[in-house]
């Protein structure tokens, strides 16, 4: 008979845990929080030491019941919730509600759901860990504090439903100011040269490099032709020739931003799909005979560090697997990316390595298959040998010009035989190959390309790249970037145009509000400052109450101006020339969260909604007579159409082109992917790659 009650978050995590445990222990879920700050009130006591005033969430009362009836049955009562602030949080509410005395050992922790972890983690019960608590209860209220003050503003000034927080208005205002970068950017003339030789019936490319021994820019086609003129007769004679060998080393293992960067990177994966497969991994899948297993180790973490035993079963792995001289001489150890003190956690990381992808192909849905496999390998190679590379750099003479090659090859995969890092740019590093050159060699000129580019903008922010910023600038924590990122398009305030976030024009006049009012909770180095304090919280080297008297004394100052000062702002929608088909009103530009969309001026008596249709300039394919329009999915998704719809039913997720293909004369659609873009044929298998700008590329990948 069960002698024990775990309570656990979800029933997932339930189900697998139970099956480890045995029959002497009932496992149940409180299904995430049972009490919360109440959502008709502020619900803190500010002048009581900020005293939060906490209820029982609505629709908790079956849950309650049956872990209060469960608690009668047994002797002990042990708290498994995660292993993070939120977790601790979970386990001293279930404590208060249960009754439990806080000097119990109740707490227990893992960060890995499988059989040993879990029994290890039962032998080592602890006291719930009120710095912890803390810690969660002080962001909660700060939340709560900014929120519930700002927002009711931000309702009579501008329109109801809108909110304020502390990270999402940074976010908010990061994409404000790249816009803004962007608006202001004036493009610049430049040009390279390209010479197209040929040695020994190998085709290699040059790059321009000086004239007359000075580093000349090319800012202007003449200057182009300045250097034609310097290179002579064009023949080039191989002057000097550098090879070197050069090590790579293996990216970390994730952490939470890392991960959900290299999801969208890899397999488009927004943070929060990312977030919610990692936890189907973690919680546990049906492995067959195995029985349920977590996959994966916990995946909100900052933290790179690996433990002995995953080490050591890593080392094993890749000797049997690639052979010793895969290994490095040591152990890898990474270092944090963050000053936090505490490093309870790990990186994430497979809960045995041995547990491959293929090996798991048949227990795994296509989600959860490539997000493992994107934790599996990045793991394992962060464990193996560096790759090395025979690099040459090769400088050619013509005239008085000097122009260089850049070659390397894999003389050892390493860690490269598993996985290469992804760029935010979706291309792939190449490995350009150079014929065996030396000193004195004249080699055959193919051709000389000049070309003329302009410097591109900054790029707008894409989830990864807006993820990685607010985790470099010390902003946000493992839980908080995807809700970050869903909240800011929720309230309206960004919209996703081409997978980039643009700000709306409501999203810009909450923020020039939020900055003349309220310019520390927009200030990146005062948010960061604040996430440090919450750190010191949790480390119980700062008390949290003080943290928070500290932040509200001057909020509450500029609260009582902005109440005195705020203007109210009326949003004015832009007229279109269409008119409503319902109702006969003009039609209104609208903003949402997949960008502009037309909306009845009379809502809300009429709810008329079109999406925006855009010609691409394309006559249809299929009937010969309408025009290729773009449209979006409910989801957001771009797909092309015939305008003469229902009369013609083209459709198409590729972008036609109307060229026509070489081999067949069928249509050429455009074809995207992370790698980037290639024309592909309807009919016949031609295709072509699509060479875009490579200034616009670099700078794709430094933003």
């Amino acid at each position: 008979m069960a002698d024990s009650l775990v309570i656990v978050e979800s029933p997932a995590k339930a189900k697998t845990i139970g099956k480890y445990l045995g029959s002497k222990y009932i496992v149940k879920a409180s299904m995430g929080h049972i009490r919360d700050l109440p959502k008709s009130q502020i619900g803190v006591e500010v002048e009581n030491d900020f005293s939060p005033k906490y209820i029982t969430i609505r629709g908790k009362g079956n849950v309650l019941k049956e872990l209060k009836d469960a608690r009668k049955k047994v002797k002990n009562v042990f708290l498994a919730a995660d292993p993070d602030r939120e977790g601790e949080a979970i386990a001293w509410h279930l404590a208060h509600y249960l009754e439990l005395n806080e000097t119990d050992t109740c707490r227990v922790v893992f960060n890995e759901i499988t059989k040993q972890a879990v029994k290890d983690a039962f032998k080592h019960p602890r006291k719930i860990n009120m710095d912890l608590v803390n810690a969660q209860q002080a962001r909660r209220i700060l939340d709560r504090l900014v929120g519930y003050k700002i927002s009711p503003l931000l309702w009579k000034k501008v329109k109801k439903g809108l909110s304020a927080g502390r990270v999402q208005s940074v976010a908010v205002k990061l994409i404000i100011d790249r816009e803004n970068e962007i608006d202001a950017f004036v493009p610049e003339e430049y040009w390279s040269i390209t010479a197209k030789l040929l040695h020994k019936g190998v085709a290699f490319e040059a790059k321009y490099h000086s004239v007359s021994g000075e580093k000349r820019e090319l800012g202007k086609e003449a200057d182009v032709q300045e250097v034609l003129k310097a290179m002579g007769g064009q023949t080039f004679r191989v002057t000097e020739v550098k090879e070197k060998e050069r090590l790579r080393n293996p990216a970390p293992p994730f952490i939470t931003s890392s991960l959900q960067q290299e999801a969208a990177r890899k397999i488009g994966f927004r943070a929060s799909k990312t977030m919610s497969v990692a936890q189907q991994l973690y919680e546990g899948v049906e492995l067959g005979k195995e029985g349920t297993v977590g996959l994966i180790t916990y995946m909100r973490t900052d933290s790179t560090r690996i433990s002995p035993v995953a080490q050591e079963e890593a080392k094993a792995y890749i000797e049997e697997k690639y052979g010793a001289e895969y290994n490095p001489e040591q152990p890898r150890v990474y270092t944090k990316k963050n000053s936090n003190a505490q490093d309870a956690h790990e990186a994430i990381r497979p809960t045995s390595i041995y547990r491959d992808p293929e090996s798991m192909k048949p227990f795994l849905t296509r989600d959860q298959l490539r997000l493992y496999k994107l934790v599996w390998e990045r793991f394992t190679s962060s464990q193996m040998a560096s790759a090395v590379l025979d690099t040459m750099t090769v400088d050619l003479e013509a005239g008085q010009t000097i122009f260089r090659a850049n070659g390397s090859k894999v003389k050892f995969a390493g860690f490269m035989k598993v996985y290469v890092e992804g760029n935010d740019d979706g291309t792939v590093e190449e490995h350009k190959f150079l014929p065996p050159l030396v000193s004195g060699d004249s080699v055959q000129t193919e051709s000389i390309d000049p070309k003329q580019h302009f410097t591109q903008p900054p790029p707008r922010y894409t989830e990864a790249r807006l993820v990685r910023t607010l985790e470099e600038l010390g902003i946000g924590r493992p839980s908080t970037y995807a809700p970050t990122l869903e909240t800011i398009q929720k309230r309206g305030y960004v919209a996703i145009e081409e997978k980039k976030f643009m700000p709306t024009e409501l999203g810009e006049l909450v923020i020039q509000l939020m900055e003349e009012f309220f310019p520390e909770i927009l200030d990146a180095e005062f948010t960061a400052n604040m996430e440090g304090n919450l750190d010191h919280v949790e480390e119980g080297t700062e008390d949290w109450v003080k943290v928070l008297a500290k932040f509200y004394d001057s909020f509450e100052k500029r609260l009582e101006v902005a109440e005195e000062e705020m203007k109210e702002v009326e949003l004015q929608d832009e007229v279109s020339d269409e008119i409503c088909e319902k109702c006969g009103r003009h039609l209104v530009y609208k903003m949402g969260r997949f960008g502009k969309f037309l909306a009845c001026s009379g809502f809300p008596d009429c709810r008329n909604t079109k999406p925006i249709v855009k010609d691409i300039g394309v006559t249809c394919p299929k009937c010969h007579e309408g025009k290729i329009i773009e449209r979006r999915s409910k989801k957001g998704r771009i797909f092309y159409g015939c305008d003469q719809y229902p009369g013609c039913d083209y459709v198409s997720w590729d972008k036609p082109t109307g060229k026509p293909c070489p081999n067949c004369n069928a249509m050429l659609v455009e074809k995207r992917n992370r790698s980037g873009a290639r024309l592909q044929c309807v009919s016949c298998d031609y295709s072509e790659e699509v060479i875009e700008d490579e200034q616009e590329n670099d700078q794709e990948e430094q933003a």
